[in-house]
């Protein structure tokens, strides 16, 4: 550790999920953390829909959960409504989504802050960071006020220089009601680092008595709601229900004819928004065909009587907001309590980072969440607790922690955003991660607790469970092999299931392979009944996991060797240091890309855009035969 005097180990900038979660790591691996929020009455603040998880973003905050951040036990807490999507497809791509209490979401997560040891909380403004030589100093505020630290994890959300816009109106703003970051960006440019300007938006807010639910469709939860957090055992709450409506074409045409005072199409925003969460005017110009939008009306509390409009993000003037919202089923009579906005701010972009998301050009200053050009709670959540936990490790002069694309969601995004970058808000997705099949929400505990509890986040309780349940796993597909009831006893069954009987004994787990059969069928065959009971508490956990084993068994082995060929190549290192501008026979364009990105692989180098494989066969063959010695100093872009 540093001898440098400082005031604290890890200063996180910034109260918004990103921030939360790396404050909880750091503080929680025994460092001195200070978060400086802006705002402590808005901590967690869901600043667009009130709701968490989703396709990919679930596989996330399951991840998160796994390695012991606080996301998936706060949604557990503060969750109205819980639905597993996409159960009639594969489980790769089932997704858990829960609508959130929006107040109470922000307060269990303030309730975690507040009374964890070690980290403290101050209300304020930073307005720069300093260095100290290419090492981060410390911060200082917008009073003054200098704080010297070994690391700094800046999680500033859309504050950055924020301008928020509806209509042709527009006023600096980090979210409606609240004032931008000022200085801090211009603070960074000064150190060197390259900003850009990005652009979101968000719905209006409508009065619950206004609505006519009757013209409505009605969408309830799940009656068995399953909790994102392992820590969670079960979820016993009444469930809100949401609603569902759709526009029309009389709701186009009132859209269409406010497009000429539109921020977004009078050249005003000149910040890059969202291509897979586009505003409804975005969407009347791009989709002309389209007669009808679903429109998602959610609860934004269980004692709140305001909805938010999922579907309907705009930044169209406050009357065409109004007439445009009144043509839906439903909102006829619908009075708004707050408008919708687009909001435009500085980011940062990432390949400027390592895949510690610590930066290139300053040591031991992070970056997480919507600075890095991230959109959704999820992807900040899951960058902010791997800022946390590197910026300890590296505090200890540990290894840093590193999950790749083959290990989890986490790996993916991470990976996305520092090989590749990106000029648009980004969003992770399930078709982002080649190894969908093995990287699902259910087996998130089995992927990565176990680094969670290395760095001291899972207690000893949580992985003794998983060992158990790792064990019955093992288990209990062993004993599928081995049990073959005879056919007299399940042929009924089988045919009640619409499947073929059997003619001669097959094991179980042969039977398994089928779709439409499932353990818990044969639950009257005493042999399976005992193989049941035996389970105990884990019993639902346990029969999911070794189903999905046993069904997906041929695709997971062709999986597998697809990870074991990526990670040959993860496994040639290329040397910081080397020299890309001296090497002639690379491309013009390879040798910009990798000087830029500086990949820490050979299977990284490949994912750059702009790198083509022959580019990568020469540097596979100077690696091979060592040529790595002409090199540039530690640091250089």
């Amino acid at each position: 550790m540093e001898t440098r005097r400082v005031d604290y180990d890890v200063i996180v900038v910034g109260g918004g999920h990103a921030g939360c979660e790396a404050a909880l790591a750091a503080s929680r691996m025994g460092v001195r953390t200070l978060m400086i929020t802006m705002n402590i009455s808005t901590i967690a603040q869901m600043s667009c829909n009130p709701a968490i998880g989703g396709p990919a973003k679930g596989n996330l905050v399951r991840e998160i959960d796994a390695l012991g951040g606080e996301m998936g036990m706060a949604i557990d807490d503060a969750g109205i409504q819980f639905r597993m999507l996409n159960r009639s497809k594969g489980p790769a791509v089932w997704a858990p989504r829960a609508q959130a209490d929006r107040l109470g979401y922000s307060v269990r997560m303030r309730c975690a802050l507040e009374s964890q040891e070690g980290l403290e909380i101050f209300q304020g403004m930073v307005s720069s960071v300093w260095a100290q030589g290419d090492s981060i100093g410390g911060v200082e505020t917008s009073t003054g006020r200098r704080i010297a630290c070994h690391t700094v994890i800046l999680t500033c959300g859309t504050f950055l220089n924020g301008l928020t816009h509806i209509g042709l109106e527009s006023f600096p703003a980090g979210r409606a009601g609240e004032f931008p970051a000022v200085g801090l960006t211009e603070s960074l440019v000064d150190l060197g680092f390259e900003a850009g300007r990005l652009k979101t938006g968000t719905p209006p807010r409508i009065d619950g008595r206004s609505i006519d639910f009757s013209q409505t469709e009605i969408q309830n939860g799940d009656s068995d709601p399953q909790p994102f957090s392992y820590r969670t055992k079960s979820i016993r709450i009444e469930q809100l229900p949401v609603y569902l409506s759709y526009t029309s074409p009389e709701t186009h045409l009132v859209l269409s004819s406010g497009l000429d005072r539109s921020p977004l199409y009078t050249g005003k925003i000149v910040g890059i928004g969202p291509r897979y969460c586009p505003s409804i005017e975005d969407k009347i110009v791009r989709f002309k065909d389209k007669e009808h939008h679903q429109v998602f009306l959610e609860p934004e509390g269980r004692q709140s009587r305001e909805y938010y409009v999922n579907g309907f993000a705009t930044s169209l003037p406050e009357d065409v907001q109004v007439r445009a919202l009144r043509t839906i089923p439903g909102l006829g009579n619908v009075r708004i309590t707050r408008l919708g906005y687009a909001i435009e701010y500085d980011f940062f972009p990432p390949t400027q980072l390592k895949s510690t998301l610590e930066t290139k050009r300053i040591q031991n200053l992070y970056f997480a969440g919507q600075i890095n050009g991230t959109s959704g709670y999820e992807e900040a959540a899951a960058q902010g607790l791997v800022a946390g936990v590197n910026a300890v490790l590296k505090i200890r002069r540990e290894e840093p922690f590193l999950l790749d694309r083959s290990h989890g969601y986490i790996g993916v995004l991470i990976d996305d955003l520092v090989t590749k970058g990106t000029n648009e808000p980004y969003r992770l997705f399930t078709s982002r991660a080649e190894y969908r099949l093995l990287l699902r929400q259910d087996n998130a505990d089995r992927r990565l607790m176990r680094y969670g509890y290395r760095f001291g986040l899972i207690s000893n309780g949580q992985i003794a469970t998983l060992e158990q349940k790792e064990k019955l796993i093992s288990n209990l597909i062993q004993q599928c092999k081995k049990v073959k009831p005879a056919p007299e006893m399940i042929n009924t069954i089988l045919k009640k299931l619409k499947t073929t009987p059997l003619s001669s004994r097959q094991s179980l787990y042969q039977l398994l392979k089928r779709p439409q059969i499932h353990l818990v069928d044969f639950r009257t065959v005493k042999e399976v009944d005992r193989l049941l009971d035996h389970l105990g508490d884990l019993c639902k956990d346990v029969v999911e996991q070794v189903e999905i084993e046993i069904k997906y068994a041929g695709y997971f082995q062709r999986q597998m060797e697809q990870i074991e060929r990526f990670r040959n190549l993860e496994q040639k290192c290329i040397p910081e240091t080397i020299a890309y501008q001296t090497i002639s026979t690379l491309s013009k364009e390879a040798r910009e890309k990798l000087t830029k990105i500086r990949p820490i692989s050979l299977g990284q180098a490949a994912r750059i855009s702009g790198v083509s494989p022959a580019d990568i066969s020469i540097l596979a063959v100077l690696l091979e035969k060592g040529v790595t010695d002409k090199k540039v100093p530690r640091g250089t872009n």
